[in-house]
């Protein structure tokens, strides 16, 4: 009897343990992380007027999915998927070859954005569509910047089995959205990118 309880105390502990744990990451996502310091944003006002509404966009559907709004996940998939599709990229003044790389990065989240819409397996298909989305949103906006703007990569070592998965937030405030209320603190902040 005092073995079980033992085991179920360890196991327990492990559990607290690995969602309180942050996570891994490689020594390419830590060479973004500042702690003093800011980051570069050299574009127009323009583009980062535009990225900043695809952001807001983005951080709906990122609540939507914190409260388990399937409806509500839809909905801000939709205006991200246009915010996106409106990013003027062909107007940063960059080589040819990086602007490229950026309208494919965008094209590659509105694609997977339009998935994410036609999904049927409900809010946990809808959950993974948004770790992809996540992935990408963060080299976009790595590769670009996001003037004047803080934004906090976070990480949930336990969604989708344990495999983990990261979000992005205008806040330090965990609030997860791989598990909404389940788990809502589960996670932390890996990086914190902050620009000029």
């Amino acid at each position: 009897m005092r073995l079980n309880q033992y085991v179920w105390i360890l196991a327990t502990a492990a559990l607290f343990a690995a969602c309180q744990q942050s996570g891994t990451s490689s020594s390419a996502d830590t060479t973004a992380q500042t702690t003093s310091g800011d980051l570069q944003a050299p574009f127009s006002d323009e583009f980062y007027d535009s990225l900043k509404v695809t952001m807001t966009a983005y951080y709906q559907l990122s609540g939507a999915l914190v409260k388990s709004d399937t409806l509500a996940a839809d909905l801000a998939a939709v205006s991200l998927k246009q915010h996106l599709d409106s990013l003027p990229i062909a107007r940063l003044g960059v080589d040819s070859a990086r602007e490229s790389q950026l309208e494919v990065n965008a094209g590659d989240i509105a694609a997977e954005l339009q998935g994410l819409l036609i999904e049927k397996g409900g809010l946990d298909a809808r959950r993974e569509s948004f770790n992809m989305v996540s992935e990408m949103m963060y080299d976009l906006v790595k590769a670009t910047g996001l003037k004047g703007s803080t934004v906090y990569r976070q990480y949930c070592p336990m969604a989708f089995n344990d495999k983990g998965a990261y979000w992005l937030s205008d806040k330090a405030e965990v609030l997860n959205p791989y598990f909404g209320d389940a788990m809502l603190t589960c996670g932390s902040v890996t990086d914190t990118l902050r620009f000029q």
